[in-house]
This record gives structure tokens, C-alpha cells and sequence, in this order.
């Protein structure tokens, strides 16, 4: 029978010519009605894909052509995926790129945002892999970012063994929480290194919403001191707004404090009717 022991994204370097990249993104907190995930991933997602990449799978970010640019399938994926009722997922996306190497020409890339943990997980992830290889005829490459709370939960394989037929996927992880060095994190230009730190202190300030109003507000601050274009700042507002709710008193001292910082930048990023949107 297979083993269950985890494999280490070091002792999983060896699989890097696999040729597809599958990201599931399990946004997993104990749920509750403020502490939830949910879209605002998919759209800094599919503007800042480079950048997820470099940030948590920087080895993968090299072997991919990125002048050769993106195309995301999401309509294929939805054909690929709409009958797999293997768990609740909230925002995902496959896409198309093109490696470095002259082995493959392109892969594609499957994106998935998790809001829950799911002991089915890696057998979605493995179900996906298959049916993408069987609808394409291509190598998938199936990467997992996962943001529950369980140091030890580190789903990275699933297959079976047979009477000698082994069928097997292994794939890389990335866990939020081992990013957890503040001072590293606001100091990385990535965008993704933001929504971590965003990820990280919504959990530390569980509770304490005096604490995450301090949290939220640094990192708008920061956020505004990046130089990001517009849609950026908006793509990232979203996710940071999503993630460290507030109640409604401190959150109007946020919305505040964004004008005072539009107003002295001359930036309005942040119009009326987007704000509206935002809080809806």
C-alpha cells in the first residue's frame, strides 16, 4: 500500500518537470461569521498571477515563459470540474502558460480557493489532475497554498496501490503560517506577501477587534505606500477588507482614514460607489 508519510517541498524537487500546476488555496480558519474567505482571492489571483507564483512557488515561477504571457480557461475548468461535488470551493481558475524548457510547450495552471479544511482535499486535488490530463492530454502540475491553523494538516498526496497497479499524485504545499515573520513580509514588494500578512494577523486578532482595527489599519497604510496602480490597490483593499472585518465603528475609522491618506496623496482610489461595493 501506498505510505502516508508527508513529503517536504525539498524531497518534492525532483517532480519540478511535471507539467501542470494545480493551486488549491484552502482558506481554512476554524469558520466563523467574520472570520471568512471568500472571492477578492480570485481577482488578485488572475491580476497578479506572476506574483503568486514567484511568492509561493518560486522554483515553478522560473520554469514558466512569462513573456510569453497567460491565458486563463476558466470556462474549461468549469466543464472539467462541474460534476466533482468533492468539497465547497469559493473561487478558482485554471491557466494556461508556456515553460522555459523544450520539453513542453505549455501547461496549465489549476487555481483553487478552499474555505474550509476538508479531509477530501487531497483527493480533490488528485480527481482534478486526472480529469485535466484526460480532457487535455497534457501534464498537470497540481500546487496547494493551504491557510488553516493546523501546523500538522499538510495534505500533499493521494493515490492507491492495487494488485500491482499504483496510481499516485504528489504535490507541492505552501502554508501560510510558516510565513509568519512580520517584519520580512512588509518589506517584500510582492503583493502576495501582503495578503499574507493579512491572512496571518486576521488569526492573531481573533477576538480582539481593537487589535485587528490596529492590524487592518497598518496595513492599509502600508498598502498605500507601495505605489501600486489603481486596480491593484483595489484588488488588494478587497482581499484585506474580506478578510479583517470589523465592527462597523471601527470600520468606518478605516474608511476615515483612507480618505484623510487619498486626500493627502491625491490618489481616489477608493470611489464611493466602490466602497459600497466593498462592504456589500
Amino acid at each position: 500500500m501506498i505510505k502516508s508519510e508527508k513529503y517536504s517541498l525539498r524531497n518534492r524537487n525532483r517532480h519540478t518537470t511535471i507539467c501542470k500546476l494545480s493551486f488549491t488555496i484552502d482558506m481554512t480558519t476554524p469558520q466563523t461569521s467574520t472570520d471568512a474567505y471568500d472571492s477578492p482571492w480570485k481577482d488578485i489571483l488572475e491580476h497578479a498571477f506572476p506574483e503568486f507564483m514567484a511568492f509561493y512557488f518560486p522554483k515553478a515561477h522560473t520554469r514558466i515563459d512569462w513573456t510569453q504571457g497567460h491565458q486563463f480557461k476558466n470556462t474549461e475548468l468549469r466543464q472539467v470540474v462541474r460534476d466533482a461535488q468533492l468539497g465547497k470551493r469559493f473561487a478558482d481558475a485554471l491557466v494556461q502558460v508556456t515553460l522555459t524548457d523544450g520539453h513542453e510547450n505549455w501547461i496549465y495552471v489549476h487555481i483553487e480557493v478552499q474555505g474550509q479544511r476538508d479531509n477530501d482535499f487531497a483527493r480533490r486535488m488528485f480527481t482534478y489532475n486526472y480529469r485535466l490530463f484526460d480532457r487535455y492530454a497534457r501534464p498537470i502540475a497540481s500546487l496547494a497554498v493551504l491557510a488553516d491553523e493546523d501546523e500538522a494538516w499538510r495534505p500533499d498526496h493521494y493515490g492507491f496501490e492495487i494488485l500491482g497497479c499504483r496510481h499516485l499524485l504528489e504535490f507541492p504545499v505552501a502554508k501560510l503560517i510558516d510565513y509568519d515573520h512580520a517584519e520580512s513580509l512588509a518589506a517584500d514588494p510582492n503583493p502576495f506577501a501582503l495578503v499574507t500578512s493579512a491572512h496571518l494577523r486576521t488569526r492573531q486578532t481573533k477576538g480582539d477587534p481593537e487589535a485587528r482595527y490596529r492590524a487592518k489599519l497598518g496595513l492599509v497604510r502600508l498598502l498605500y505606500r507601495r505605489g501600486w496602480d489603481r486596480q491593484r490597490i483595489l484588488d488588494l483593499f478587497a482581499v484585506i477588507d474580506w478578510m479583517m472585518r470589523l465592527p462597523n465603528e471601527l470600520e468606518q475609522q478605516i474608511w476615515q482614514t483612507i480618505e484623510t491618506i487619498e486626500g493627502e496623496t491625491k490618489m481616489p482610489y477608493v470611489t464611493s460607489v466602490e466602497r459600497l461595493a466593498i462592504q456589500r
